[in-house]
């Protein structure tokens, strides 16, 4: 069986903002231990030109829910990036996991085919489903899911790799 659209996209979506809202929660409680003011962390950001911590999960989160839509025609619910706090920001994670799971497998199919267009004003890229997905959609999602991480351990919080990677999953062991 070859791996679906489906299978490319929703779970792993899922699992990264799982893992997201995991180092979030990791992020408040050290940074309340530490006296840490947690305003200061949403808006923490790596370099002067670079989105602040609350706008890296905003665009995890768009990166996901748009490309499901847009791949599947689903509409995505709009949040409106007003999210300033650690209690917010796992709502709206929350809120992108929910619309990630109620998109059934079937809903992608022919999406690896389905022309998917992008507007960013004067660059207007035209994609084939399956390239839009694995060369645009999942890169721009981990993207942002990694400079959130990387802020969070540039400001003094104590997560690693296994924290980024969070549940990893295990091949079913068969019967011989």
């Amino acid at each position: 069986m070859s791996l679906s659209m489906y299978q490319a996209s929703v779970p792993a979506f899922v699992r990264g903002l799982t893992s997201l809202s995991a180092l979030l929660e990791k992020a408040a409680a050290q940074a309340q231990a530490q006296g840490i003011a947690l305003d200061t962390l949403i808006a923490a950001r790596l370099a002067p030109d670079m989105y602040a911590l609350a706008a890296q999960v905003q665009r995890a989160s768009d990166a996901s829910k748009l490309a499901v839509q847009r791949l599947t025609g689903v509409k995505s619910p709009r949040f409106e990036d007003t999210e300033n706090s650690f209690p917010e920001l796992q709502k709206r994670i929350a809120d992108t996991i929910a619309y990630l799971q109620s998109v059934e497998p079937r809903q992608f199919e022919d999406s690896d085919t389905r022309t998917v267009e992008l507007n960013f004003g004067e660059i207007k890229p035209v994609f084939q489903g399956d390239v839009y997905l694995l060369g645009f959609a999942l890169p721009n999602f981990y993207f942002h899911v990694t400079t959130a991480y990387d802020i969070l351990r540039h400001n003094g919080i104590k997560i690693g790799k296994l924290d980024y990677l969070g549940s990893i999953p295990q091949i079913a062991k068969t019967s011989p």
